[in-house]
């Protein structure tokens, strides 16, 4: 596939923002070629357009297939895997976000939940106080998240651009 200026920038600068967020460089340029091309890539298609070795490549391919971010495709007349995503922003966003709490919410609540029952009544009440302050600002956001999850992207774009007006109407904005 070949790159245009436009399209080079787009995959670097979203290979950056990856290790920001903890992924992988390549991880997150593979993702980005994908979301850009027009047409499911097979492996050696991408490792060639990055420019990346082919094992690269494919360890990539399975650390976006375990976040649910890829998936293999095949196409007509080519026995080769060939490897897509979603080109639905709002779908990726709701699948990275339920990976991430899968991955990152799920346990902490799990262990805030068996930390505040060993601790019990008896414990230190202060650090016990915190850890359930914790727990219910977590369950109160998991719970928030699950609502959102369920309304169609029309109602959240909508709830997202309403901002700073939130506060206005419920009387606690700035004058």
């Amino acid at each position: 596939m070949e790159l245009t200026a436009v399209k080079q920038k787009f995959i670097l600068h979203w290979g950056e923002m990856g290790t920001r967020w903890g992924v992988n460089r390549t991880v997150a340029q593979i993702h980005a070629l994908l979301f850009i091309a027009d047409a499911p890539l097979n492996a050696e298609d991408i490792a060639e357009t990055l420019v990346v070795a082919r094992s690269n490549v494919s360890n990539s391919l399975k650390e976006l297939q375990s976040w649910g971010l890829v998936k293999v495709v095949h196409v007509l007349g080519d026995r080769r895997d060939h490897f897509d995503t979603s080109k639905d922003v709002w779908a990726l966003f709701r699948t990275i976000v339920d990976e991430r709490k899968r991955r990152e919410f799920d346990p902490t609540l799990t262990i805030l939940r068996e930390c505040i029952a060993e601790e019990g009544e008896a414990g230190d009440k202060a650090a016990l106080k915190r850890m359930q302050d914790v727990l219910e600002f977590m369950e109160t956001l998991t719970a928030w998240i699950n609502e959102m999850e369920r309304l169609p992207p029309e109602t959240l774009m909508k709830i997202l651009k309403l901002g700073a007006k939130v506060q206005k109407m419920l009387g606690r904005g700035e004058d």
